[in-house]
């Protein structure tokens, strides 16, 4: 355990070193947020004001956007793909030699690394939006206290869908298509564009019952009241089960069958 500790520290002292990225991203977030909130506005606008759409009001919504914007980097939704090029470069076997558990190992830093973006640039992004737009406030200390469980259980659960897309590189020798599926399907089922009660029918019933509800629209939920709070958290501790241990069995899976390029 103490290894793992440690391995966490590390990953977010090197996630802190980085000031200039961090303020880039904040700038970054913080535009995007604006221009994305503006849109809805438009949109509440075009169907009264004082409508709810889906069940979502206009500061619900607003809200949603600009947690979405604080979360992006802590969830991490895409972009890392550090497993597949260590098992691409051959990286991996040295790794998998080594005394100490690999899925725990990158679990453990990925949580230091959530932690030092949900401070350095999550909450920074989200004060932005309390001073532009009517930001809602958790209806009680209960509910903010669930919303940073529930973060760091969508920190789980999209690490573990990350972890699992890597994985893919036992299989294939171009991780990129993979890649921009990924992306796709994490943009859209994870509710990090609208809120997923705005989709279709078909594809919303599909989407509520999928883990990458849990990355995003969960703790908006749990944050904006939208769901009892056992519910979501329970929903994500479910899939947190499932996807752990579907990890570690795509990951045994995946080294039966591990071939090193030249040898």
């Amino acid at each position: 355990m103490r290894l793992y500790l440690e391995l966490a520290r590390r990953a977010f002292q090197q996630t802190l070193t980085y000031r200039g990225a961090a303020l880039a991203g904040i700038f970054t977030n913080g535009i995007f947020g604006i221009m994305i909130a503006s849109v809805f506005l438009a949109f509440y606008q075009s169907h009264g004001s004082g409508d709810a759409v889906q069940g979502w009001t206009r500061d619900q919504t607003i809200t949603l956007v600009w947690i979405n914007q604080s979360l992006l980097m802590t969830v991490y939704l895409w972009g890392w793909w550090e497993v597949t090029r260590n098992i691409q470069s051959g990286a991996i076997v040295t790794e998998l030699l080594k005394p100490y558990d690999y899925f725990t190992y990158w679990l453990s830093r990925d949580f230091g690394r959530a932690l030092a973006h949900f401070l350095v640039r999550g909450v920074p992004t989200f004060l932005i939006g309390a001073i532009v737009f009517d930001i809602l406030a958790p209806e009680s200390w209960l509910r903010a206290a669930s919303f940073l469980l529930s973060v760091a259980m969508a920190v789980i659960v999209s690490f573990c869908l990350r972890f699992m897309a890597n994985l893919a590189g036992f299989w294939v020798l171009d991780y990129r298509g993979i890649a921009a599926m990924f992306a796709a399907i994490m943009n859209v089922l994870s509710g990090m564009l609208a809120p997923l009660a705005f989709l279709p029918d078909p594809l919303r019933i599909v989407a509520n019952a999928l883990p990458f509800r849990a990355v995003i629209m969960t703790p908006n939920e749990v944050y904006l009241g939208q769901v009892p709070i056992w519910e979501g958290l329970g929903f994500q501790m479910l899939w947190i089960v499932i996807l752990i241990v579907s990890a570690r069995l795509l990951m045994a899976t995946g080294e039966r069958r591990l071939v090193v390029q030249g040898g």
